[in-house]
This record gives structure tokens, sequence and C-alpha cells, in this order.
């Protein structure tokens, strides 16, 4: 009872209730067209025999073809006859998982038809062995389309598709009927994952509230900007010594990040991401209950639709191929090299640019240089990761042809494994060296670890927090920003260019004056020239596929990985996700329903794998947290401060505030040569040279450069909190996946009570056709 109001809650959230929509079985069956299919006009021989053959083809199935010459275009029509559809329905009512959805009785829905004529066209092979895909290749036909249904259409345009519906609910029955039960549960889950994200994004404003509360007394930030420390040049040759004092700014802005509040917002986040997907599953279970989708099986679809498009059809067998394996496994891991030598190449970068912007002419840049390399690598990154998308995707395509998987629910599955994997590496690759890498493995004075000739990076004296957030702040805005704005723009700008285009050849098409061709609701077939007419309309739109969809999912799980796995170092991730979830819920409807192609429907009960990648994100976010928290932040090492080495552990009462003096501890002393200030002295031989003492970030003695108890001290207590942390939030993550139960009672008691109706009702049918015999 509990969960069930809390989900009614989170529903009434800026929702429609579900139970105000009718569930639309099924839509009205226009004498509208399957599938359209374009070619030009051929001159070549060879091309002209490939598109009659498989026009023939499609001939031998019973589906009627209408033929309609344009321009330099032939468009064909194709509508499949409604025996193809019977024999559906009855392998559907006859299936062991796919007959308790409802369509195995009643009107075939629009949507149904697209998608078997779809399976059909992809499964129809000319005597040269080449099916539709190979011909689209060779250019022996230009596309092929789905209609929109501009009732149905202008419905959705009306209540969803639209900016002023932008804090509206999502129709999810009507985007089911009308795009199928796949594109209904991206926006389903789109829509709670949006919901959930508010709490997460209010405590997130909170903490750095907090930070910045105290932005102006905290005693760490008065320490740094009060200070009158000289600090060790950042580079060689061309960087001199510098004032701790000038970093003012940035230990205020590391502040905002690296407080107290953060360490409980990590720990809220790691629980919230579990909560969340144990609430989305009941949350999708009561909804794909309510569409009878539940023990859905798409593997046994697409068996049904190959015996419905070929019956003597042999089925695919399962295969399994060691050498294929290892060879795979091998190709992955090489490509997962390339990611990382990348992620490595911007380090380079960041090593070189940050002493050659050093000596720049312009103030800003040489008093900035760590900073704005900081900038630059995460812009380049940027570019880096829309390079990348493409080579994964093409990388990932090629795999899963190496395995030759027997179905395409299950080629699906592997691509989406594949292409998660190869993108989560691009994204993070260079994200995992800042927050665990940077700044602790560059040596000391005297002896500086080297990359192309050039010290590595050190962190602020401050700490590293500050240069993981700006590399994710970076990243999240221009990939969330860029990627929308191109997203909408591009097919927005495309049909303004073809609308011109279209009314061109529209009024080529001449004038009809029927008034029956104006009747949406009607099932009289319309003129060659109002057919035309609909089919340049739909033609014009931008093109959609079967990457369409999973782009949208691909971007959206990445979202979720920024939002959890570094939270720690950017608290306002969750707000900046509300916000782009809120503009790219509807900005994804009106590209669907408006600007694009309508998607080939599909049917299904679940958003598949990616609820299993969201599990591993989750338990990635625990781990990654706990490694922010206790290696890249200074909680640690103010908290053994505090409680061993500050005034308050040493009985100073007469202090102000327990963590006077932090800032000077965490530094060591190093001397550097006045004739060279790129020679360091060593500690033994300072009294034979003329010297300038400088100070770095770390605890070594200034005797002999050796690391000091308190190093060793810090680094237990660091691996002491991180074991601790992890295990505390593993098993709160258990119980509450224990606690809250993936099925909600009442779907299970609905979903009996459905399965004693339906054994009743066939029961009564066998004893009334028994009666009959009799």
């Amino acid at each position: 009872m509990f969960f069930k109001k809390v989900e009614e809650n989170i529903e009434l959230w800026g929702s429609e209730k579900d139970d105000t929509e009718p569930l639309l079985p099924s839509l009205p069956t226009h004498r509208t067209f399957d599938y359209v299919l374009v070619a030009n006009k051929v001159d070549n021989e060879q091309k002209a025999l490939r598109q009659e053959a498989f026009i023939a083809q499609l001939k031998k199935k019973n589906i009627q073809i209408t033929r309609i010459p344009h321009d330099n275009k032939e468009f064909f029509g194709l509508r499949a006859p409604s025996a193809m559809f019977e024999d559906y329905q009855y392998l559907l009512k006859v299936s062991d998982s796919c007959n308790w959805c409802g369509d195995e009785k009643g009107a075939v829905t629009q949507a149904t038809r697209i998608r078997i004529v779809h399976f059909i066209l992809h499964n129809t092979y000319i005597n040269t062995g080449e099916n539709l895909e190979e011909l689209l290749m060779k250019d022996v036909f230009e596309t092929m389309f789905c209609l929109h249904e501009r009732k149905e259409q202008k419905k959705l345009r009306k209540k969803w598709a639209r900016w002023t519906a932008l804090f509206r609910g999502q129709p999810v029955n009507h985007i089911k009927s009308y795009f199928g039960e796949k594109v209904a549960l991206y926006y389903l889950w789109l829509a709670w994952y949006t919901k959930l994200l508010v709490p997460a994004a209010i405590l997130g404003v909170i903490v750095f509230l907090y930070g910045l509360a105290f932005f102006n007394t905290n005693p760490l930030i008065k320490e740094v900007c009060d200070s009158n420390i000289t600090m060790c040049p950042r580079c060689e040759k061309r960087c001199k010594t510098w004032q701790l004092s000038d970093s003012c700014t940035y230990a205020k802005v590391t502040h905002l990040f690296d407080n107290e509040g953060t360490v409980a917002f990590a720990m809220f986040m790691a629980i919230w991401a579990t909560l969340f997907l144990e609430l989305w599953k009941r949350h999708r279970a009561k909804h794909v209950s309510k569409w009878k989708v539940y023990d859905w099986c798409e593997e046994e679809e697409e068996l049904i639709m190959e015996l419905v498009n070929d019956p003597n059809c042999k089925a695919k067998q399962f295969r399994h191929s060691y050498l294929q394996s290892t060879l795979v496994l091998i190709l992955v891991t090489l490509m997962l090299m390339l990611i990382i030598g990348l992620a490595h190449a911007l380090v380079v970068f960041r090593v070189v640019a940050a002493p050659l912007m050093s000596e720049s002419k312009w103030d800003f840049l040489k008093d900035n240089a760590n900073l704005v390399s900081v900038f630059l690598g995460a812009v380049l990154h940027y570019i880096t990761i829309q390079i990348m998308t493409r080579v994964n995707r093409w990388v990932s395509l090629k795999l899963c042809d190496i395995e030759k998987l027997n179905s395409l629910a299950a080629t699906e599955r592997s691509f989406t494994v594949k292409m998660f994997t190869f993108q989560f590496f691009t994204l993070f690759s260079s994200l995992f060296y800042v927050a665990f890498f940077l700044g602790r493995i560059n040596g000391h004075p005297g002896n500086y670890v080297r990359l192309a000739g050039y010290r590595l990076e050190e962190c602020h004296p401050s700490g590293c927090l500050t240069d993981l957030f700006i590399q994710m702040a970076v990243i999240m805005l221009l990939k969330q920003t860029l990627n929308n704005i191109i997203e909408f723009t591009v097919p927005w700008c495309k049909r303004l260019v073809n609308e011109k285009a279209a009314k061109k050849l529209e009024r080529k098409c001449g004038y009809c004056y029927r008034k029956a061709c104006r009747d949406e609701n009607g099932c009289i077939e319309p003129c060659d020239i109002c057919k035309l007419r609909d089919w340049l309309r739909n033609y014009h739109l931008a093109s959609s596929d079967a990457f369409s969809l999973f782009n949208e999912f691909l971007e959206m799980v990445i979202q979720f990985s920024f939002t959890t796995i570094f939270v720690a170092a950017f608290p306002l991730a969750p707000l900046l996700a509300l916000i782009n979830n809120i503009f790219e819920i509807r900005l994804d409807a009106i590209k669907m329903v408006r600007l694009e192609q309508r998607l080939v429907p599909k049917k299904t009960n679940d958003i598949g794998v990616w609820t299993k990648l969201l599990e591993a994100i989750g338990v990635l976010a625990v781990i990654a947290n706990g490694l922010v928290i206790g290696i890249t932040s200074d909680f640690i090492p103010r908290l053994v401060y505090r409680y061993h080495y500050g005034p308050c552990a040493k009985g100073k009462l007469n202090y102000t505030d327990c963590m006077e003096g932090y800032i000077n501890d965490t530094l060591s002393t190093a001397y550097m040569n006045n004739s060279n200030f790129d020679a360091f002295i060593n500690p033994w031989e300072r009294h034979n040279f003329s010297v300038t003492e400088c100070s770095y970030r770390d605890y070594r003695n200034e005797n002999d450069y050796s690391l000091k108890s308190q190093f060793w001290l810090v680094l237990a207590v660091r691996f002491a909190f991180i074991i601790l942390f992890e295990h505390v939030l593993v098993l709160c993550k258990f119980i509450a996946a224990w606690f809250v139960p993936d099925n909600p009672t009442q779907v299970k008691n609905e979903r009996l009570q459905d399965k004693l109706t339906r054994l009743k009702d066939e029961l009564r049918e066998k004893k009334l056709s028994k009666s009959t015999d009799v």
C-alpha cells in the first residue's frame, strides 16, 4: 500500500492520470497503405530488372501494389492482404508467450500491419539472393517509409507534440497505439526518470547552497586567500613561483563542491538510483499488464512473422563458436585500448598546453594557464566524443555481423551492450584520469614524472575536485545543449527546405475535388492525386530508422551515468538533467510526430537490456562515489587533521576553529637554486647554494623528501572509508531492492484473474462445440 501511494503521488506531479486516457486497443483502420517504396527512374537495365524482380516477389505474396510515377521517381504503395494478418492472429493465439496480448482477435491495428509488412519487406529475396537492404544500398530503390495517419497525428500534435504542453503528462496509451509499445515504454521511462529527478535536484541545490553559505567565512578559504606562502613553479623553464593567495577564487569554487554535504548527497544518490530502478519496474509492470504484453516474447513474435512471410521457412538455429567469441573479445579489447589511448592523448594535450600558455603575451592566459588548459581539454574531449560516436557505431555493427545471432532481438541486445560500453569508455576515460590519477603520480621536486618531456599536472592546494567538476560541467552542458539544438534544428531545417520542393511537386500533381478524398474517417479509396500528395508529404520528412529510438535511449542512459557516477563532484548534475529532460521529452515528441517519418511500431514488454545496464551503472556509482570522496576529495585529510593533528586534537581550546592551519599542514617545502629555477637542490645540500624556499602539495619530510607518517595514516583512513562506504551502501541497495517488489500485488491479481477468465472462456467454447456436434 505504501509504494502504491508513493507511485500515485509521483504520477500526479505534472502529469495526467492514466485513468483519464482510453486504452485505445485499436485505431480506426483507414484504406491507407502499409508501406511505400520509392525508386528513381533508372536507365540501367540491371537495376530495372532487380526492381521488377523484387516487386514480382511481393506480388507472389499477394501484396497489392499501386504504382504511381511522378517526375523522375516512381512510388509503390504496398497493401498486405487480410489473409496474412489472419494467419498472424491465429499463430498468436496458439503461441506460448504472445497469446495474452489480445491481438489474436478483433481488428488488426495499423501499427500491427506496418510491423508485419516491414518484416516481410526486409525478408523478401530476389533470385540473386539480395534483400531490400542490399537493393537500397545499390540504389535500386531510393527509400522506404510507412505513412503517418493524419487524424491520429493531429490528435497527438494537439495534446502532446507541442511546446505549450511542456508540463503536461505523456499520453502513453495513445503513443502505444500509434508508435507501438517500444516507443511508449521509452516515454514512460523518461517521464518516470524525470519525475524522480526532482528530489535529487532539490537536495543537490541544498548541498550547493550549503557550500555557498560559508563561501566567505570558511577558515580554509581564508587561509588560502590571506596566505603569504610561495608555491613552487607549475612547470619547468617557462613557469615561475607564485603566491598561494593568487588562487583564492579557485579555493572558493572548490569549497562549493567539496564539503561535508557532498558525502551525504553521494550516499543519497546511490540509494536513489536503486529506488528509481525498483520503482520503475513496478511502474512498467502496471502498464505492460494493462497493455496485455506482460509475457510478450520478441523472439517468438519474430518466429511467427517468419511463418507468415514464408510457411516453409526453417528456424534459425542457435549457434556458438569459440573462435568467433574469441575474435569478438579481442576486437572489443583492441577498441577499448584505442579509446583509452585517446584519453591519454588528452592528458598529453593538457600537460603540454599549460606550460605553453604560461608564456603567452595575454595576461589572462599567463595567469590562468592551468585552468584554461582544463577547459580546452574538456572541449577537445567533447569533440572526440562526437567523432568516436560514429566510429563506435560502425565497429559495433561489424562485431554483430561477425557474431551472426539468430534473431533481430538478440542482435539488438548485443549491439546495445557493445555500443554503450564503447561510449562509456569514450566519455568516462578522461574523467577517471582526472578523478583518480591527476596529481597523484606526478612525483616530487627533483624527481618529477614526465610525459612527452613535460611534468605531469599537479592538483591545486585546495584539492583536485574542481578539475573533475569543470570537466563534467563542460561535457554535460555541451553534450546536452548542442545535441538538443542539432537534434531539433536539422530535421526542422530539412522540413523547411523540403516543404518548398513538396509544394512544387504537389502543384504538378493536380487538384482533387472529390469530397470523399477529404473524409479522414471514411474507408473510401482516395484518388491517385490524393495518394501521391500524402506520400510526398511523408517522403519529404526527415528519415527515421532503427537507430532513432536507440539514440534517444543511449543519450538518456549516458546522462543517467553522469548524474550518478561522479555526482559527489557535481551536485548540480541532477538539476541540469531535470531541466534538460523537461525539454527533451517535448523535443522528441515534436520530432517524432511532426518532423520525422513514422517510426516502425515495435511490440515489447520492457526497455530491454537497458535495465541491466542501468543496474550496472547503479553499482558502479557506489564504487566511483566512494573513491571520489575517499581519494579525490579532501574530506578524509580534513577529517584526519581535525581529530589527530589539528589544534582541537592537541587540546588548544583557545582556537576559534579546529581546521586552522590545515592548508599549511598539507604543504611540503622544497629548495630551488636561485641561479637556475628549474633545478631543485637536495635538502641536505641547501646550505651550499643560494636557494629559495617554495611549497608544494604533498606529505613529505623537508630533510629528504621521504613520505611522512601522516601520509600513511591518511591513506589507511582513505581505504577504510572506501571499504566501509561501499559495503554500507551495497547493503542498503540490496535491502531497498528486496523491500520494493518488482510487481505490485494489484498487477499479480489482475493477471491471475485474466488467466482464469481466459481458461473459463476456452472451456465454455469446448463445451459449446461438443454440444453442437451432438
